[in-house]
């Protein structure tokens, strides 16, 4: 069953659906999006990004920005390096819902706990899967950080991030064993940390 507004019919408008794109990659931001429909006038085919081929969810995503409210936010590699990945995420999705430039009167978030805010919001487990605002926040996340990678892909050739898009696929890490991290890989992921370990013993 498709995402639908049965979950955010009891809450107060604006309503925003949250979520995110980017937890598990070797590589790369975590990006979130927020995204307040227009319950009246929306695209059709909106569902989790996960179950939607990519050319469905970029011509989603550019409906979206047409007829939806959306704020996008960004936590870099440097900031998931230091706070740790769940805290990058929590920060991004702060950051995605300050980007809609209003206060929504609820927010609901993909996940089991909300971030650290004083706003009103429900944390919704599999949101993605249950919520249309959330669905399309799931949209303009992942088509939004797919862009990223694949626009990382042409300055850092050979990881394959236009298809894996920084995922730890056996391409991606083929390639970090032979080329070694890049600027862009999270050192506080134990793959990338062991790699660059083994990489200094053979140095010495």
């Amino acid at each position: 069953m498709a995402p639908c507004f049965k979950i955010e019919k009891p809450y107060p408008e604006p309503l925003a659906g949250v979520d995110e794109a980017g937890c598990a990659p070797l590589a790369g931001p975590v990006v979130a999006a927020a995204v307040i429909l227009d319950r009246a006038r929306f695209p059709r085919g909106i569902d989790d990004s996960k179950v939607l081929p990519a050319p469905v969810r970029e011509r989603i995503c550019a409906k979206l920005y047409q007829v939806a409210r959306v704020g996008v936010g960004i936590a870099s590699v440097e900031e998931i390096d230091s706070i740790n990945i769940y805290w990058a995420r929590m920060l991004a999705m702060t950051r995605a819902v300050e980007a809609l430039g209003i206060d929504p009167e609820m927010v609901l978030v993909d996940g089991n706990r909300c971030p650290k805010w004083e706003r009103p919001s429900v944390a919704i487990v599999a949101g993605d899967a249950k919520s249309r605002s959330i669905a399309a926040a799931s949209i303009v996340a992942k088509v939004t950080r797919d862009r990223i990678m694949a626009e990382h892909a042409r300055e850092w050739p050979g990881y394959g991030w236009e298809t894996n898009k920084g995922y730890p696929t056996p391409d991606h890490c083929r390639a970090l064993k032979e080329l070694g991290p890049t600027p862009l890989h999270r050192r506080s992921f134990a793959r990338v940390r062991d790699q660059m370990q083994l990489e200094l013993i053979a140095a010495e």
